[in-house]
This record gives structure tokens, C-alpha cells and sequence, in this order.
């Protein structure tokens, strides 16, 4: 994975502007949890402050990888488009009494640095996105299970043995 280094602060103050566009196989945790290597994520990153001050990131990843279906095992495509505003900190203790002060969970606290690694903050984003368990929505080469047999199997996953049924077995009564 070829980094990409920044001072996070001072990107952040002068509110600069980068893009661009990397490969799943350069994305080695990615590639990980991926079916294959195939495909790229678009990325976008702008520096800025928030409404109280503090120096935010606003990152933007798209693109598709191929993940492994966990019902019936075949790769498929999925979409990863996803937006976050992270709020830089300076050190761990800076990043807890920032995140007190805020009032949207939706804004991650991070600690900036003077080599900030544009290329793992955009994989970690990735990463967030996909699912931990992927399934296609209607998995292909697979019967449609009718109204009938989901009730019926609905049904028997409803049973469960009563404990008291198994002391009777162990007394010999049946």
C-alpha cells in the first residue's frame, strides 16, 4: 500500500482538498475480507474546523469490492458509499474531552498527527462499511422457499424440547 502522508493539522487549517482513487489489492485488510482483489474506492478528503473550532476532516469513500455471501458462498458486488466527519484531537486525553463536548455520535474523535495516513484512515473507513456477516438480498441458484415451508420451518425452529421431557427419557418414561 503506497502511504499517503499529511500533517492533519495544518491540512485542516489552510482547508485543503485531495482525491483520488486506490485498489482493493492495495488495501491489505480490505483484501482480507474480501472474496477477491478486484475493484478500486474512490476516496475524498477536506480539511476544515467545526462549528466549535476544532479541525475536521470530512472523508468520502465509494467504490465496490466483492465479498463472499455467508448463505450459499459466492462472491457478489457490494457498494460502499459512505461519509464521515472526523474531529482531530491531539492526544488521547484532548480526544475524550472533545467527544464529552459533543453532541452527535455521528462525529468520530481521532487523534491528528503531523503524519497522518491518509491510505489507513481510508481503509478503516471501508472496513466500517461493509457488513459483518454479507448476504446477497435473494441468493442466485437457490430455490425461493415458499410461504409453506419458511412457516413450517419457522415452526420447528419454534420447538424446543422441554427439560423435563429429557428427565423423563433418563427415568425411563416415555
Amino acid at each position: 500500500m503506497q502511504a499517503f502522508v499529511i500533517d492533519a493539522f495544518t491540512f485542516s487549517r489552510l482547508e485543503e482538498q485531495r482525491s483520488g482513487s486506490i485498489l482493493v489489492a492495495d488495501l491489505p485488510r480490505l483484501s482480507e475480507e474480501s472474496a477477491n482483489t478486484e475493484g478500486a474506492l474512490n476516496w475524498s478528503l477536506q480539511g476544515g474546523n467545526d462549528k466549535l473550532g476544532h479541525a475536521q476532516l470530512k472523508l468520502s469513500v465509494n467504490g465496490s469490492v466483492q465479498l463472499m455471501c455467508q448463505r450459499c458462498l459466492t462472491p457478489f458486488a457490494f457498494d460502499i458509499d459512505s461519509e464521515s466527519k472526523l474531529i482531530l484531537a491531539k492526544n488521547e486525553e484532548n480526544a475524550d474531552e472533545i467527544d464529552a463536548l459533543l453532541e452527535d455520535d455521528e462525529i468520530d474523535v481521532v487523534v491528528g498527527s503531523k503524519t497522518f495516513n491518509v491510505m489507513d484512515l481510508i481503509e478503516d473507513e471501508a472496513l466500517l462499511a461493509i457488513p459483518q456477516s454479507p448476504k446477497h438480498a435473494v441468493c442466485p441458484d437457490l430455490p425461493l422457499a415458499s410461504a409453506d415451508t419458511t412457516a413450517a420451518i419457522d415452526a420447528e425452529v419454534g420447538k424446543k424440547a422441554s427439560p423435563f421431557a429429557v428427565l423423563k427419557k433418563i427415568n425411563g418414561r416415555t
